[in-house]
């Protein structure tokens, strides 16, 4: 391997590296050709028996034949060569100028440095240095310190330290600026996300559906999870990994009518969903799901279609990721989103899945009844 190999490691990735922690996500940012994904994964092609960064330019592969992996060497342990074109085991200089910059921040997360002074730490211009960080990382130098700031807070949560201590240590000068900084990116209060969410009661349920087997999970304020997939046992299994300090119950009965609207609406019964939500998200996620839930029934919007409905053209790739990271299948429609061609982009909870959902919306159970109508005038 190249001796110049040398990537992020995962405490120095800011939050745009973070989006990428799921398969969907990562298939989402290799069909979009995301930059921005480029030092936070690696895929690998079973049928070629070659491994990539996401922005390579080598032709589409199908999904069924990618393998994902955190870095570089796990690709070349399972016996994957690096491609040619890309050059997965090398970093281009400008990658590596970014990573000095962010091994310098990345030593003292708690103090603030000016664009001007982490320039002149890795003798850059301040101008030149903004624009590789945009380019490599797809964020500022500014959001990667504020993201650094967030990681030590957490860690120091994690590790018992009080609220007080925890602030200063991340840097924020005085608690009213940590809560104002961190309250969408936990998610929680401070305090709350100390003691690991523990004692939050959550109640869950599953039923069968056209699209195999429904999970819904929920707080005593309204839903948190709703998951598609193959057996009640894996979701549940995934509900536990997702509210690892949580407690959940089988459902006590309330879960039975949001469950015989979710069979309605899969059957084509019913184009609305009405239950309150519980979802944790960042200030720009809720945005995404908010549009998201804009979005009618039977209609397909483009991921840059719906970045310009944000007033945020330029975020498309932040745009798809928001989508990946959707908890609540249905509830948040982001299986309306697409590519620009048409084409269907990555879903969290399966491609099949969202094909079968955009074809029942087209032809919900009204309107085949009118095609029906249609052809039998037709044909007489």
């Amino acid at each position: 391997m190249n001796s110049n190999y040398s990537p992020l490691s995962r405490s120095d990735a800011p939050a745009a590296q973070t989006d990428y922690a799921s398969d969907a996500a990562r298939w989402a940012a290799l069909v979009e050709r995301d930059e921005a994904a480029a030092l936070a994964f690696f895929y690998a092609v079973r049928t070629t028996g070659i491994f990539c960064r996401p922005g390579c330019v080598s032709r589409l592969p199908r999904r069924e034949n990618v393998t994902f992996f955190d870095d570089a060497e796990q690709a070349l342990t399972a016996g994957y060569r690096p491609c040619k074109r890309c050059r997965p085991t090398t970093v281009p200089r400008e990658v590596e100028m970014v990573q000095r910059a962010c091994a310098v921040l990345a030593r003292h997360p708690e103090q603030r440095m000016t664009l001007a002074q982490l320039s002149a730490q890795v003798y850059l211009s301040p101008f030149h240095l903004q624009r590789l960080f945009k380019r490599v990382l797809g964020v500022s130098p500014r959001a990667y310190q504020a993201s650094l700031r967030v990681t030590t807070l957490k860690n120091a949560l994690s590790a018992g330290a009080s609220v007080t201590v925890a602030t200063h240590a991340a840097g924020f000068g005085s608690t009213s600026r940590m809560y104002h900084a961190v309250r969408d990116t936990l998610g929680m209060s401070p305090a709350a996300y100390r003691k690991g969410a523990a004692g939050l009661a959550i109640e869950y349920a599953s039923c069968e559906t056209p699209l195999g087997t429904c999970m819904i999970a929920a707080t005593d304020k309204g839903v948190c999870a709703l998951a598609l997939g193959d057996d009640s046992e894996t979701l549940l299994a995934q509900l536990h990994t997702q509210f690892n300090h949580a407690k959940l119950l089988p459902d006590q009965g309330r879960l039975g009518a949001w469950l015989e609207q979710i069979t309605a609406y899969l059957g084509g019964q019913r184009r609305f969903l009405q239950m309150p939500l519980d979802v944790q998200a960042t200030a720009f996620q809720q945005q995404v799901w908010q549009q998201l839930q804009q979005v009618p029934y039977g209609t397909t919007l483009s991921y840059t279609e719906l970045a310009q409905a944000l007033g945020a053209p330029n975020k498309v790739r932040a745009v798809a990721s928001a989508c990946a990271r959707n908890p609540v299948a249905l509830l948040i429609p982001c299986h309306r989103i697409v590519q620009k061609s048409g084409a269907l982009a990555g879903y969290r909870w399966g491609l099949a899945r969202k094909a079968a959902l955009l074809d029942q919306e087209r032809l919900s159970e009204p309107e085949a009844r009118l095609a029906r109508a249609q052809a039998r005038s037709e044909r007489e």
